[in-house]
């Protein structure tokens, strides 16, 4: 058998695809055809360029977040026209001024870090203004303390601020006293609470002053400058607040508990 013949009854092979057809590759792959031993010509799948599955997917990194909305505002210097609030808005207004453009931008991180960035500085000047107001507070205080007269100035070195833990549980005792002598004023005057009231006093007194006779003479005083107050408080006191049973000397004496809290709390 002639060559020729050979040719004749050998199956025809396939037409190369024309560089056209297969211009524009599926999902990054794209067809070639290879020569298979006995088989003739066969198709084959070869990938162009290997990337990562969301570039596959997705025709490159970056495209996704080109196409999602960006913030309008994102060179703009001023973070309160950033955030689109006043300067005297809340921080309720900021906060929520924040998580809604977060809302609208979600996914593009330019426009994100902007937004957060916007944020933080306008949380980080407020916290400035709020400490140098709060230092200026206190040089104003020390000045004014400075500029008063001598009397005053003596008076306030037997006043001290202990600390709030303190001062809340001397409340709640005096308090708890208040309430009984409420509670009790239909049977009988206050005068066994005002009493307890009394040693409590001269009680904390001498804890801070280490001085049994200033303890007692402080805690005298108060209860003294209490029920003269309370007397001259509790008249102008129009009757339609007050309760029946509410006695002249059950006022007083809510009064001078007061004055008793204040003694032995704040004096030293």
């Amino acid at each position: 058998m002639d060559a020729s013949s050979l040719l004749a009854a050998s199956p025809p092979l396939p037409t190369t695809p024309s560089r056209k057809t297969f211009s524009k590759p599926i999902l990054g792959l794209k067809l070639h055809w290879k020569r298979v031993r006995r088989h003739g010509w066969k198709p084959f799948i070869a990938t162009t360029n290997p990337r990562c599955a969301m570039d596959i997917s997705f025709g490159g990194g970056g495209s996704i977040e080109r196409s999602l909305p960006k913030f309008p505002r994102i060179h703009v210097w001023d973070p309160y026209k950033r955030l689109g609030v006043s300067r005297d808005a809340s921080q309720e207004e900021i906060l929520g001024a924040r998580n809604f453009l977060l809302q609208q931008y979600a996914g593009h991180e330019r426009s994100m870090e902007s937004i957060e960035d916007a944020y933080e500085k306008i949380i980080m000047a407020s916290f400035r203004l709020r400490k140098k107001m709060k230092i200026n507070l206190r040089t104003q205080l020390k000045k004014k303390v400075e500029e008063s007269p001598p009397w005053f100035k003596n008076l306030l070195n037997f006043v001290e601020a202990p600390p709030l833990e303190v001062i809340l549980r001397r409340f709640a005792l005096f308090a708890f006293m208040g309430g009984w002598s409420i509670m009790n004023s239909a049977e009988s005057g206050p005068a066994f609470q005002v009493a307890v009231s009394l040693a409590a006093c001269i009680y904390f007194l001498n804890e801070k002053t280490k001085n049994v006779a200033r303890a007692s003479i402080l805690g005298f005083g108060a209860l003294v400058i209490g029920w003269l107050c309370g007397s001259v408080i509790v008249p102008t006191i129009p009757t339609v607040l007050l309760r029946p049973t509410w006695t002249l000397e059950l006022l007083t004496a809510l009064v001078s508990y007061v004055f008793l809290f204040l003694a032995c709390a704040f004096l030293k």
